[in-house]
């Protein structure tokens, strides 16, 4: 023993001082406040809440009583916090938006999905649900242990019976020291499958349990996207994290239009601050395709998402959606519960189900026994009964001369004495020393009402007494019998699963399973706004885009010394490509372009043209088409246009050119015949399959040159001939090409009259 000194003063490390109190806080926090307990999946405000309601009697189909008198009793009883923490508690259990299966019926306002918080406690009232009454049934058949309250005036539950599997039922979260929980809520109907199953089988595998409870049921309903095998590794594991989804729907409007419509938003999601982050989403333009969305709930939720166009794909809205906002979330799973009330362990599947398995077996026998102590006191008081009315000459007379009843019924030992109404052979003589009336039966007898010494009571006594001794034997051979026992729990387990499970409308399953599928990725396009604009390039470089089709032979400003060079048509969404005389492709935006106030931006501080390269042509990129390009030199090759397209400032090189030449032309390959013409007027008609088509490289010769090069070329339908502008504007067309076909890189012919001076097919 250590001396206490007489100043009352003990010296102590700080190390060890601290870490003494602070375990004895983790403990207490751990086992009294944050982690449920897995037999009847309550931490204890929540059951000293629902047994205080019980001491109330609110029963299911009995009156409310207001919360502020419920939370008084909770706090001044058992549970000496704050009667807000209390009342917060006690309000959660009445909401159907975070609870599987309510145990608390509230009267008034108790909050609702949008995040509002429950009216003050003075205003609502409450009472038990019918699965609260599940949980506490049998609380006074000895089925638990009792403990003394935090004043040792009361005495509480240690822990509920618990018919069904409530931690899994309806779920559970909460912080302690050092460790946490989170579980969500289940269907009961699967859980019971699942609890029948694993008395059938204990070994059963936990992938075929799964089979039975194939994930959680939330209820606020959505989808599930997990694959199969995630869930069962969380399962498994008792860690991991489940994809829940909203529930949506695509609800036509007429006339080609469309707008989503939410019905079901993932658990524990707020509905007014998803609303709020949808609406961030428009006002920052992170989802340019969404439009408007719309709170239309009522009792019900209604979520409207309108889109920005109607030829949006509702997919890939959602998909933007969902990786942006929480409709859709991840909900985490960690089994953390304590075991027998003492051992924090995170658990799989099968060990929380297994633990509840065996609580109710310790229950069901508690009960049983309990039972048996009722009959056997009951079978003693009956004998004595009966030892009465077959003696009930003799009783009275004790009863009414002798100065101590009691005493004197206990030292009588009865004989043959029979009532006149009885006869002989109705009476079975005790065994020697057997005759004696114990001290109970002897109360019992005194304290008999007089209006029962008729004769029919004797025979029903005795019917009562049969009763009793076949209800003891039965008994008797259940605590004697493990497959009795499991057998009398699956049977209790069905009749919850009738009262709760998926028959019934509470019961029926919520959260849908789906298929994720691949996230959508949105295209650039996809994420801009579409509008018709005009491209309009100088012949300095400078570009610039007008809103709108404005017609292109319009009048435009420019520079002193620039003029018009390129104008066409095009969208926001467009992607404009720049072929330059160095041979490169470079990429532009058109909704990147500046705007057409002014005289617009040179080229070259979009990407990176050299200033001794000239622009060759600016054109729309399209995908899937095919485009010629060629060098003054006469050389060129066919190349697809995605294989152009670049990703980065510096273009992308296609045309690969030698010292002192330049790139000519691209053209987009539209019919099946190549025309070109040199700078020599000669003129060469041949397929456009005899040019190969390549991704880089300096490609072939077109036309075979003696002096010059290249002049422009085109593409062709040979059935309809060649056409081409004249001087004046006018259109002639060559019907008759014969004379200028032949093959790749020859020399070609003389072109026909009146093909224009400069070369050109216009």
């Amino acid at each position: 023993m250590t001396e206490i000194p007489e100043n009352g003063l003990t010296s102590e490390s700080l190390s060890r001082a601290i870490g003494a109190r602070y375990l004895q806080y983790a403990l207490s926090t751990i086992m009294h406040r944050a982690l449920p307990d897995a037999r009847d999946g309550l931490k204890p405000v929540h059951r000293r809440i629902l047994y205080a309601m019980r001491e109330l009697r609110l029963a299911s189909n009995g009156g409310f009583r207001k919360s502020a008198k419920i939370t008084g009793d909770v706090m001044g009883n058992y549970h000496p916090h704050g009667d807000a923490a209390i009342y917060d508690a006690m309000a959660r259990l009445a909401q159907d938006f975070a609870m599987r299966y309510m145990l608390v019926d509230g009267q008034g306002n108790f909050g609702n999905i949008d995040g509002d918080n429950p009216a003050a406690a003075r205003y609502t009232e409450a009472r038990m649900t019918a699965v609260a009454e599940a949980l506490l049934e049998g609380l006074d058949e000895d089925s638990v242990d009792f403990r003394p309250n935090y004043d040792g005036t009361l005495r509480e539950p240690v822990v509920l019976p618990a018919a069904f599997p409530n931690l899994l039922a309806n779920g559970s979260s909460g912080i302690a020291v050092g460790m946490a929980t989170n579980i969500p809520p289940h269907n009961i109907g699967e859980l019971v499958s699942g609890c029948l199953a694993l008395i059938d089988n204990p070994d059963l595998p936990d992938d075929e349990l799964v089979g039975h409870i194939p994930g959680p049921d939330f209820p606020t309903g959505g989808l599930l996207v997990d694959e199969g095998q995630a869930i069962r590794d969380a399962y498994r594991t008792g860690r991991g994290s489940f994809r829940l989804r909203a529930r949506w729907e695509k609800e036509d409007l007429g006339r080609g239009n469309w707008q989503i419509v939410v019905r079901e938003i993932p658990y524990q999601v707020a509905k007014s601050k998803l609303i709020e982050k949808l609406a961030e989403l428009i006002q920052l333009k992170k989802v340019p395709i969404l439009a408007d969305v719309r709170d239309e709930s009522a009792e019900d939720v209604r979520i409207v998402l309108e889109p920005r166009s109607r030829t949006v794909d509702p997919e890939m809205l959602m998909g933007q959606l969902y990786r942006n906002s929480d409709l859709e979330i991840r909900f985490a799973l960690n089994m953390n519960v304590l075991i027998d009330g003492k051992t924090p362990k995170v658990c799989s599947l099968k060990e929380v189900l297994r633990a509840f398995l065996d609580h109710r077996r310790d229950v069901l026998q508690r009960r049983s026994r309990h039972r048996m102590e009722k009959i056997d006191h009951r079978l003693e008081v009956l004998e004595g009964f009966i030892i009465a009315y077959l003696n009930l000459d003799r009783v009275i007379d004790i009863i009414r001369y002798d100065d101590d009843p009691k005493a004197a019924l206990m030292r009588e030992v009865w004989g043959r004495t029979f009532p006149r109404a009885l006869s002989e052979k109705d009476y079975v003589p005790p065994a020697p020393g057997e005759g004696e009336l114990t001290e109970v039966q002897a109360e019992a007898i005194l304290n008999m009402r007089l209006r029962s010494l008729r004769r029919l009571e004797e025979m029903e006594l005795r019917r009562e007494r049969d009763a009793l001794m076949t209800e003891r034997a039965e008994l008797e051979l259940l605590l004697g019998s493990d497959r009795r026992q499991w057998k009398r729990i699956g049977e209790e387990l069905r009749k919850v699963a009738i009262a709760f499970g998926g028959d019934t409308p509470a019961g029926r399953r919520r959260t849908g399973f789906a298929v994720a599928g691949e996230m959508v990725e949105i295209s650039a396009e996809a994420m801009i706004e579409r509008e018709p604009v005009t491209v309009i390039c100088s012949r300095m470089g400078w570009v610039r885009a007008l809103k709108g089709h404005v017609a292109l032979d319009a009048e435009q400003k420019f520079k002193d010394g620039d003029g018009p060079r390129f104008a066409f048509h095009a969208e926001t969404t467009d992607k404009i490509l720049l072929f330059g005389a160095n041979g490169r492709f470079y990429t532009l935006s058109a909704v990147a372009l500046p705007g057409g106030r002014g005289m617009g931006e040179p080229v070259r501080l979009m990407v990176d043209l050299p200033n001794d390269a000239e622009i060759v042509d600016l054109m729309i990129f399209r995908p899937g088409e095919r485009l010629i390009v060629a060098s003054d030199a006469g050389d060129g090759f066919v190349v697809a246009s995605d294989e152009v397209l670049a990703q980065t400032r510096a273009g992308k090189a296609v045309l690969t050119l030698a010292d002192g030449v330049r790139a000519k032309l691209v053209r987009k390959v539209a019919g099946d015949h190549v025309a070109v013409v040199g700078d020599n007027r000669k003129l060469l008609v041949f397929p456009v399959v005899q040019i190969p088509e390549m991704q880089r490289g300096k490609g072939v010769r077109l036309q075979k040159f003696k002096d010059g090069g290249l002049s422009d070329l085109t593409t062709l339908q040979l059935a309809q001939g060649l056409s081409w502008k004249d001087p004046a504007g006018r259109t002639r067309t060559e019907p008759d090409l014969s004379e200028w076909l032949a093959h790749r890189a020859t020399a070609g012919r003389m072109a026909p009259r009146g093909f224009p001076r400069d070369n050109t097919f216009g």
